[in-house]
């Protein structure tokens, strides 16, 4: 999909002909090929509803563009999608699914784009949504969680140096990027400067959904398990959802990051999957 900013938006599509579609949005540095999209779609599919994966710029296995390439609250790239299905496909029900970044941005778009949402547009899913970023970077700033962090910061960092590379007069510090060890630096560094943040506590606080989910005015659900290691207590919106009947939040005991599930047999306990089915059956 060509953007109004003269860059690209890769969809893939997964269709059983129906007229309603899900719009299904990954997790950091995750695409269409992650598990939990490929799941879903599955599921939804044999449910009879379209799904269509966002890989968010640069997540698609090409680089963008432009500089900057996607966040955590660039719901902007949502509503040209929304729009895009509008004009291009017969469909009359839009659902979003958001995956953790995916979530937020999903959610941050409920409550942002309440007063002009599109009316294809019927209800939406979060999953393990770090509402409030830097309580999100705090916990997996954690020890424990250096394994995982690494492993986003070596491609964020990899995509980072490439933009570098293409973009000289950007000026983007090469040298401390390649040092950055965590979320602080990287999004000081990079995320903040090139999508037009003054530093990364600002991009934090004007991205994070947690502030919009008030605004919210359509059937919305986030599933947040307790033990999650990415999350804090600020991540969990327990008084947001008392205060919006939108907002339905239910929070579980167990189920890490994105780990839902109820059983060993992966492909018949699917315990995500089933709420997300039966949620847009009871609201669509």
């Amino acid at each position: 999909m060509e953007t109004k900013d003269n860059d690209f938006i890769d969809l893939d599509f997964s269709t059983v002909q129906s007229d309603k579609i899900a719009i299904a949005i990954h997790g950091l540095e995750g695409s269409s090929d992650s598990n939990y999209i490929k799941t879903i779609t599955q599921t939804l599919n044999q449910n009879k509803i379209d799904v269509v994966a966002f890989n968010m710029r640069s997540c698609s296995g090409e680089p963008n563009r432009l500089l900057s390439s996607y966040h955590s609250g660039k719901t902007e790239d949502l509503f040209e999608i929304i729009q895009f299905l509008e004009q291009h496909y017969h469909y009359t029900d839009i659902y979003i699914i958001g995956y953790s970044l995916g979530g937020n941005l999903a959610l941050k778009f409920m409550g942002e784009y309440a007063q002009k949402m599109p009316k294809i547009v019927k209800l939406a899913v979060g999953v393990s949504v770090p509402c409030d970023l830097e309580g999100s970077v705090e916990a997996i700033s954690k020890k424990e969680n250096k394994i995982y962090r690494n492993g986003f910061l070596k491609t964020l960092k990899q995509k980072a140096l490439h933009k570098a590379n293409q973009f000289p007069k950007a000026n983007l510090e090469v040298n401390r990027i390649k040092k950055a060890t965590n979320f602080y630096e990287f999004d000081d560094l990079v995320t903040a400067p090139i999508h037009g943040f003054k530093n990364a506590k600002a991009y934090w606080t004007q991205s994070s959904c947690k502030q919009f989910i008030t605004k919210i005015n359509l059937p919305t659900l986030l599933i947040t398990a307790k033990d999650d290691p990415f999350l804090n207590e600020e991540c969990h919106p327990v008084k947001e959802s008392k205060n919006n009947d939108n907002f339905t939040f239910l929070q579980t005991q167990y189920g890490g990051h994105i780990g839902f599930v109820n059983g060993f047999i992966l492909r018949k306990q699917r315990w995500l999957e089933d709420k997300i089915l039966t949620f847009i059956q009871e609201n669509s």
